[in-house]
């Protein structure tokens, strides 16, 4: 297997790849074997023993599965992690190399990518201890700019970046606690999802800010990094921090798409990244998203909390034992910063908290009018050897977009958006409330469909994956309305208020009838099944699962809620009827569907009053 292969294969490639056999399990051993050792991007990169054992587990699971790829939804794909999650037979080092123990037990989300068939060749590069938006504050070397070597790939999460956007793995696993997960996505043209706090179980993870780290995801397209989020969300009882998901948040954004940007924008003198800012926003415009602007202070004083503030301490506790014991091994501006922690005290670091709460609640009650806020990921970017000038503030100015955002305990989306007249990629990020995250990653999907960018540094184009409906998620029930409760109908407030989303329209498969209930008010439908019958109209929502039995609770009698069968073999939940309630209903099946039969009949209504 050549590694130019499969340089920048998506995980549906890789996936195609191995159905046809065109590739085996053990090629992966030649394919990383072909990895550069002297790429700084990686820190330790697997050893064939420690691969044939990955892949001697997945054989052996794997032996008996009639639906492999049912089972085991990222079987056989190669994946990075960064080398503070630790990963069984490779020391975590965090960036600094004094640390030098093997792990023997996997973190919790290299267990479960595992356990979904995935297979971990390498550990990656990062700003030591995640502390750093540059990707050059490594023992091991800086990771350079996939695009242009003179220029920073930002960090902390710097290799992990670096190798999906040279398409040497489909995704990579980073953390973000100030941006980590996202300003290097922007730098190298990739996606980097943020999950909400507490999604991803962070057991295992060699904390930066124990309270607010999030593990994140970066991948060449929205739905690899979304596939990957869906194996991850896991609440984990041994991760303190870990939550479960509400079940209330849609799974879409609105059909009113209403984006906040910031009224007044940073961009350090970077006239650059701020014509390609509003290109972007031009794009979103042809999308059909409505802009607003809104006062930013709010955002710029939580943000400045991170650094300038008692929340410092927090990185110093991390920490604190090697700083006591071996400070020479620390990164120097790694070591000027966590070593700010002991100036503050107690008093500072419960005032600390206090503002930061009463800041988040702010912030969440002005998202709460928008369906997210798109802003830079970053506002500039720079070279090497400027960074080696003025490192504080320069990391600093990359993280204006981003470090407010888990202080917030918001999920976001950071998204390729083109690139600027130096040819060097430019991002923006899109910011919701918590677990808005599957929505924000439909949007994610139109957003790459819409610009058509090519993956990574890779030079491949975006793959032609159409606009197939993806399947509901764990926090979703896909239902069918066919009457009232379709869009624009009397009831369709029912499912908007309730935070269900349109997904598609389609038709039930041609065994049944429609007919018009007697007496109900509004006019209902009810759908029966046959033996021999018609495709009706419907349409599909997905209604957040926690407000379901919501909906179920208001539906009268004689209708109810059970299973109807789609064109298309699939099984969805839908609005069924008793018997007893057909008896003097009529028949309106010849009609196709609720609308044909509602615009009939207003129009025999309006012939009998002229």
């Amino acid at each position: 297997m050549s590694i130019f292969q499969s340089l920048g294969w998506t995980i549906a490639e890789w996936q195609t790849a191995y159905k046809t056999q065109k590739i085996q399990l053990s090629d992966l051993i030649t394919w990383v074997q072909a990895f550069d050792a002297e790429d700084t991007a990686w820190i330790s990169i697997a050893t064939p023993a420690i691969l044939q054992q990955q892949i001697e587990e997945l054989q052996k699971s794997s032996v008996d599965s009639a639906a492999l790829f049912e089972q085991f939804p990222l079987y056989g794909i190669p994946f990075a992690v960064k080398d503070n999650i630790d990963a069984t037979g490779f020391a975590t080092t965090a960036g600094c190399k004094v640390l030098t123990d093997i792990v023997n037990e996997d973190a919790e989300t290299v267990r479960l990518l595992k356990q979904a068939g995935a297979i971990l060749v390498g550990k990656t590069n990062l700003d030591q201890f995640a502390t750093g938006l540059v990707g050059t504050r490594s023992p091991f070397g800086a990771v350079v700019n996939s695009f242009n070597p003179d220029y920073v790939s930002g960090g902390s999460s710097s290799g992990s970046a670096s190798v999906v956007a040279r398409g040497l793995v489909p995704f990579s696993l980073g953390t973000d606690t100030a941006g980590s997960g996202r300003v290097p996505a922007a730098f190298n043209n990739i996606v980097g999802l943020k999950p909400t706090k507490g999604r991803f179980s962070n057991y295992g993870l060699l904390p930066a800010v124990k309270s607010i780290d999030c593990i994140s995801v970066f991948a060449l397209t929205v739905e690899d990094a979304e596939a990957v989020a869906q194996v991850l969300e896991q609440f984990d009882v041994r991760d303190s921090y870990s939550r479960h998901h509400p079940k209330t948040t849609p799974a879409k954004l609105s059909s009113a798409l209403n984006f906040a940007i910031p009224k007044t924008l940073k961009f350090y003198g970077d006239l650059q990244a701020e014509q390609a800012f509003h290109a972007s926003l031009e794009q979103l415009k042809q999308l059909n998203v409505s802009i607003t602007e809104i006062d930013f202070a709010i955002f710029e004083q939580l943000a400045a909390q991170l650094y300038q503030g008692a929340w410092v301490a927090e990185r110093t506790v991390a920490v604190e034992a090697l700083l006591e014991q071996s400070p020479d091994a620390f990164d120097p501006t790694v070591l000027e910063i966590v070593q700010q922690g002991k100036n503050y005290t107690a008093l500072d670091a419960y005032k600390a908290e206090y503002l930061k709460n009463d800041l988040a609640r702010q912030i969440q009650a002005l998202l709460s009018e928008f369906d997210a806020l798109v802003v830079p990921t970053s506002p500039t970017i720079h070279t090497l050897a400027e960074m080696q000038q003025e490192p504080i503030q320069y990391n600093s100015h990359f993280g204006t977009y981003t470090n407010f955002t888990n202080l917030a305990d918001l999920s976001a989306l950071a998204l390729p958006a083109g690139f600027r007249k130096d040819s060097l990629p430019f991002g923006i990020s899109l910011i919701a409330s918590a677990w808005h995250d599957r929505a924000l990653a439909d949007f994610g999907r139109q957003w790459q469909r819409h610009l058509q960018l090519p993956l990574g540094a890779t030079g491949r184009s975006y793959p032609n994956q159409g606009t197939a409906v993806s399947a509901p998620s764990a926090q979703h029930i896909r239902v069918a309305v066919v009457g009232a409760h379709l869009m624009g109908m009397p009831l369709n407030f029912q499912l908007t208020t309730r935070q269900a989303v349109h997904v598609e329209t389609t038709t039930t498969s041609a065994n049944y009838a429609l007919y018009a209930l007697n007496g109900t008010i509004p006019p209902k439908p009810a759908l029966a099944r046959l033996d021999q019958g018609q495709e009706i109209i419907v349409e599909l929502w997905d209604v957040p699962t926690a407000r379901f039995g919501e909906l179920v609770a208001e539906i009268p009698t004689p209708l109810g809620m059970g299973n109807l069968e789609l064109s298309d073999g699939r099984w969805v939940k839908g609005f069924i009827c008793e018997p007893y309630g057909l008896a003097d209903a009529e028949n309106i099946s010849h009609f196709g569907g609720w609308r044909a039969y509602i615009q009939h009949r207003n129009a025999q209504q309006l012939q009998l009053t002229d």
